[in-house]
């Protein structure tokens, strides 16, 4: 009878931690939630299933990257696209179907101006041939964005990427459009939409350094930049008058870089470049708006390698946004198309 009041004692003790353990775990995501591990994600979650996939995907990204830096922008803005509308689920990746004529990829936000989707195919078809129904596309986009940051910054940025989301089946233009901040937002409705996916204003501002790299169509900001009043530099103004029509139209829409200074590199010279009011769009111009947000601004302009190493971590936090999991989402077999 001792012996198995001990036991039942053990046992107890045994459930009791087990329980508080969960609790804890429960409590630190309530807490940091940037944790991606609460959403059941994690660094490395292949390597038992598919060991190479990381190393093929970063060959493929860095085959055309290096052809086009433009591509590797297009890569993380597409990650960035993804991850607002339905979550980080590769939803972004499908094509129309006659039940789905308006997926996102051609809403306005995406369409023309989204690229990279060459490049997540070749991955996908690299990775299914080592590892066929494995891994996920949405796994693929995120591991994309990662390296085509780590390629574009000359190795400085480099993000512990974690992965196991799911694909999601749902694809919708209208969503896209209501959940993307479009570049005339100001700093209020900025902070808004990214606050509705659990992302801080630092978050925010982090992010917006993804400006520093890839170009910009003249219509995203002639309109209220440069036609009108704004608080754009003059001399930068004009240079952008000279490269843009005074009115953009779908048959004549130029593109001019997003940063002038060093226009294929990932770097902090976006936000020296938000302080000499040298940025195309409103939304960048409004990082100056409060004393806080024009601190990081600052922050991010003049010391070494705080940028590049918060956006590491805004990255992954972005990563986790409505992650699908279990009966939400399937292992697509072709990124463009559901199973």
């Amino acid at each position: 009878t001792h012996r198995l009041n001990s036991l039942r004692a053990s046992l107890r003790r045994q459930t009791m931690a087990a329980a508080s353990l969960k609790l804890s775990v429960a409590l630190a995501c309530v807490l940091l939630l940037s944790s991606a591990a609460c959403h059941g994600l994690e660094v490395g979650y292949y390597k038992k299933t598919c060991p190479r996939v990381e190393a093929i995907v970063r060959d493929e990204v860095k085959k055309f990257v290096y052809k086009n830096a433009g591509i590797g922008a297009g890569l993380i803005r597409m990650f960035f696209h993804d991850c607002f509308v339905q979550g980080c689920d590769g939803s972004v990746l499908l094509d129309p179907t006659p039940a789905n004529p308006q997926p996102e990829k051609l809403s306005p936000p995406n369409f023309p101006s989204l690229r990279g989707f060459e490049v997540i195919d070749a991955a996908k078809d690299a990775v299914e041939k080592a590892c066929p129904g494995v891994v996920s596309c949405a796994d693929i986009v995120a591991f994309a964005g990662r390296d085509a940051a780590y390629f574009l910054s000359k190795m400085k940025v480099k993000i512990n990427m974690p992965a196991g989301r799911l694909d999601g089946r749902v694809s919708n233009s209208t969503e896209a459009l209501d959940n993307l901040p479009p570049p005339f937002f100001n700093l209020d409705p900025l902070v808004a939409s990214f606050a509705a996916k659990g992302l801080s204003a630092e978050d925010m501002v982090v992010l917006s350094g993804a400006h520093t790299i890839g170009v910009s169509h003249c219509s995203s900001f002639v309109s209220d930049r440069t036609a009108v009043a704004s608080d754009i530099d003059a001399g930068f103004a004009n240079f952008l008058r000279r490269r843009c029509p005074a009115n953009p139209s779908t048959a004549n829409d130029p593109t001019v870089n997003q940063d002038v200074v060093t226009p294929n590199a990932l770097d902090n010279q976006y936000y020296k470049n938000v302080l000499a009011h040298k940025v195309l769009f409103t939304s960048d111009a409004a990082l100056l708006t409060t004393p806080a947000t024009t601190q990081m601004v600052r922050d991010s302009a003049n010391i070494p390698g705080q940028w590049e190493a918060k956006f590491n971590k805004a990255m992954v936090k972005m990563g986790a946004i409505e992650v699908k999991t279990g009966k939400q989402g399937e292992i697509r077999r072709k990124c463009r198309v559901v199973n």
